[in-house]
């Protein structure tokens, strides 16, 4: 069997973009193409447990039957990207993908409800009329037929070698759709480095409860769930020990998310639409359901985030304050410390660096957290590294075990990391590398001192600076100059005038012998 390259297929599959690009909105054509290649995914993979199947029965087709059926999920007769590609030329073949798709929904609703059919085929305002419409689509079925877009497990030795490249195909696409996108992009993208990076500060574990508030395309969930499987010395996210939740405000969104989970065998994710901090879909009751670990990259300084109903939240979130009605950034902190496991969970939240210092009620939300001795420490990351934003980030980590009756309890101290100077230089964005990786998550755990990279601060510093978290309060980057000496400066400019003074003379004697002096 010949390997099989993840650039190949990644190549691949955007080359099957052409279809749209430069005609429609990548915002708008992203959802064609992922739900596509997941239509395509799961083709292949019925397809080819069929054909197991038939060759374990000897074509008894009863049994054949009764095989498929206890299969992870189900295609109906007639559904799968297959049995479409040779209507692919009929006149209402985006109808037909349509109903193929609901279909395909409906059979798996538990898992798949509202994934596939809120993505129109036959819609005239995102395809065009009917003739570039089917010839759209049939470039699709063309594109996704190629020999490289075979995701059968047994052109890559198992189902999960299968799972591993087509989720790490979804992410690329996800990634470069992001990249078009630009600023669009914030909703439902976190490049893979700083997703790494968020994952090993919170070090989730194994048997872990793992949510992410704000999940965008789950990508976060997905390296939660890898890191587990790492922990536990397994190779794939779907062997992990681990339970992952998310929610997410956009329902498109939520849908790529549920595929993601999906492509990864995550399949048991939970994955909920609906707006976190006014409609919560994790609770018990009127209590917040609680987590081991509680990870996000939510909105940067949302507006519109609900201020006008927090003042009656009935979870209580807002116990330390209400944040201010421009900006949500600690209504998703507070949201996430309130959903952590009390003296055990753990938060580690991206955020724009104002979360530091700005005052007002931002600033006594703040005060109260590391007076509750909640915090355990920023991180400053360098500017550029997301396609939505140039403005350097930071993450903090919250640890509810520091407060009373935690294993943590007598922790009096914050520990600060400027990693801002640190980064690959990027044309669009700048990178972080996997020793930039190493060197902020081994400095984490040594919690010591480098002189003019990390700090361990304690709380009455902190006080002492009215609560602000300004990161070059507690980490001196300054380098200072070298000395320069004056003696020797002066010595050179004078040789320099010296020669200057010859090479002038020798000049001079040229210009006299051609007779221009």
């Amino acid at each position: 069997m010949t390997a099989v390259k993840q650039s190949d297929v990644n190549k691949a599959a955007w080359d099957a973009c052409d279809t749209f690009r430069g005609t429609i909105d990548p915002a708008a054509y992203k959802d064609y193409i992922l739900v596509f290649l997941f239509w395509k995914f799961l083709s292949d993979l019925w397809a080819d447990e069929r054909k197991a199947a038939e060759a374990q029965y000897d074509g008894d087709s009863e049994r054949v039957a009764r095989r498929l059926s206890r299969f992870r999920f189900q295609i109906p007769e007639g559904a799968s990207f297959h049995d479409l590609y040779p209507n692919r030329n009929a006149d209402n073949i985006g109808e037909q993908v349509n109903v193929a798709l609901e279909a395909i929904e409906q059979a798996n609703i538990a898992k798949l409800e509202g994934v596939l059919s809120e993505t129109d085929y036959n819609s005239r305002n995102n395809l065009g009329e009917t003739a570039d419409r089917n010839r759209r689509i049939k470039d699709l079925f063309d594109n996704f037929a190629r020999p490289a877009l075979d995701f059968s497990p047994s052109r890559f030795g198992g189902e999960d070698n299968a799972e591993d490249v087509i989720g790490e195909t979804y992410i690329y696409l996800i990634s470069r759709f992001a990249s078009d996108a630009g600023k669009k992009a914030g909703e439902f993208f976190t490049p893979r480095k700083v997703s790494e990076l968020l994952v090993r500060l919170a070090d989730p574990q194994p048997g872990n409860k793992i949510l992410d508030p704000a999940c965008g395309s789950s990508t976060l969930l997905v390296r939660a769930a890898e890191y587990v499987a790492g922990v536990e010395g397994k190779d794939h996210a779907s062997e992990a020990d681990a339970q992952v939740f998310g929610q997410e405000a956009t329902n498109q969104t939520q849908a790529l998310a549920r595929m993601n989970m999906f492509l990864h065998g995550l399949d048991n994710a939970r994955i909920e639409w609906g707006d976190t901090l006014t409609n919560p879909k994790f609770v018990n009751g009127d209590a917040l359901m609680r987590f081991d670990r509680v990870i996000a990259n939510p909105p940067f300084s949302l507006k519109k985030w609900g201020h006008e109903v927090a003042g009656d939240d009935r979870f209580n979130r807002y116990h330390r304050g209400v944040p201010p009605k421009s900006r949500g950034d600690y209504a998703f902190i507070s949201h996430m410390v309130e959903s952590a496991k009390p003296r055990e969970g753990r938060v580690a939240v991206i955020a724009p660096h104002g979360v530091l210092f700005r005052g007002g009620a931002e600033g006594k939300i703040r005060q109260a957290l590391i007076e509750e001795n909640l915090l355990d420490g920023v991180v400053g990351l360098p500017a550029q590294l997301f396609p939505s934003t140039g403005i350097p980030v930071c993450m903090v980590i919250f640890d509810r075990a520091r407060e009373e009756g935690g294993a943590r309890e007598d922790a009096d101290d914050v520990f600060f990391i400027d990693a801002s100077r640190e980064f690959v230089p990027g044309k669009k964005q700048n990178e972080l590398s996997k020793d930039h990786l190493n060197k902020i998550v081994d400095t984490w755990r040594a919690r010591e001192d480098v002189e003019r990279y990390a700090s361990l601060v304690t709380r009455e510093q902190i006080a002492e600076n009215g609560y602000n978290l300004n990161i070059p309060r507690y980490v001196d980057t300054f380098e200072p100059e070298e000395e320069i000496d004056i003696a020797a400066v002066q010595a050179e400019i004078e040789e320099l005038e010296k020669k200057l003074a010859e090479t002038r003379k020798k000049m001079n004697g040229y210009l006299k012998e051609l007779g221009v002096l």
